[in-house]
């Protein structure tokens, strides 16, 4: 199987030995998915990232449907993604055809044309789009599923003073500092948890024969509020290069409180706690990367 380099990388990189055992045991599941769904023709996105993701077309009676394939590493973070799609049902979201969670795939519908939100030019108007598509997921925190926690998440945060012998590293220590002070107030002030999407930007809205569809739901237990963080950094790398992106930061943050029914300023503040963890995801073992999303924070923390 012909992966692209970059893929192979992240990975390697992000997943280690499993990863290792993943990319070696993956024409063999492909394969297992292929015989089990009745699928043909299955060719990968030319964008692989984290997860191997495919079209495909599967067999069926009068039709032939064009589906994707999707497949990871074995890990909480895919079997929660299952899970939250199960729950959406196609509501709002991306519909799951079939799954296999032992053997950590799954099946979903393909969406014509799939244009994302990031190919409108107008910010204000896939604002608004967001702010729909958010609140269409939101669901009651259900019971005995195996959804991640935001607090998990920001737990994560815990580590990066060990990590820099007491010190912030590349970090500014203003900007941890604020996320430490900030983040018991935030939980103790937002709203309260629910089932959110939990990384939903322009590259996971897409356009669709049904409307504006979400796709690849973290399915995280947290304040809704927490939804519009990974929105207020993207699209990424093209964010930051806009004229003003303080005033566009100020317009989405309108937006979202408007439609939203959210305070500007927690939102804003979920905003910020959102860059630095992200940040964080991004350092590499040689403490290098997460200079974006830093950049995002600062741009936060100024307003």
């Amino acid at each position: 199987m012909n992966l692209p380099s970059i893929f192979i990388t992240n990975i390697q990189n992000s997943f280690g030995e499993a990863g290792e055992s993943f990319l070696a045991g993956l024409p063999r599941l492909v394969e297992i998915a292929s015989n089990q769904w009745g699928l043909t023709d299955v060719i990968p996105v030319p964008d692989l990232s984290y997860n191997f993701v495919a079209f495909a077309k599967r067999s069926s009676t009068p039709v032939q449907d064009e589906v994707i394939l999707k497949i990871g590493v074995p890990d909480r973070e895919l079997k929660s993604e299952i899970s939250a799609l199960r729950l959406f049902d196609g509501d709002g979201a991306v519909r799951l055809l079939e799954f296999d969670e032992e053997r950590y795939m799954f099946l979903l519908e393909r969406l014509f044309p799939g244009k994302t939100l990031a190919a409108i030019e107008d910010d204000d108007e896939r604002t608004h789009i967001a702010a729909d598509a958010m609140s269409k997921l939101w669901r009651d925190v259900p019971e005995d599923t195996p959804f991640i926690k935001l607090t998990e998440w920001f737990d994560e945060l815990k580590k990066l003073r060990p990590r820099f012998n007491g010190g912030t590293g590349p970090f500014p220590e203003k900007l941890v500092a604020r996320v430490e002070e900030t983040l018991p107030r935030l939980y103790a002030e937002s709203s309260p948890p629910c089932l959110i999407h939990g990384d939903l930007h322009h590259f996971n809205i897409l356009y669709s024969q049904r409307g504006w569809i979400a796709i690849d739901p973290k399915g995280v237990i947290g304040p809704p509020e927490y939804e519009v963080g990974p929105l207020l950094i993207n699209p990424w790398d093209d964010f930051l290069n806009g004229s003003n992106t303080k005033v566009q930061t100020e317009r989405r943050i309108s937006i979202l409180s408007e439609r939203l029914g959210f305070p500007r300023r927690r939102l804003l503040e979920w905003g910020l706690c959102h860059a630095v963890l992200s940040a964080w995801w991004d350092m590499r073992p040689d403490g290098t990367g997460g200079g974006y999303s830093l950049r995002c924070a600062e741009l936060f923390a100024g307003i």
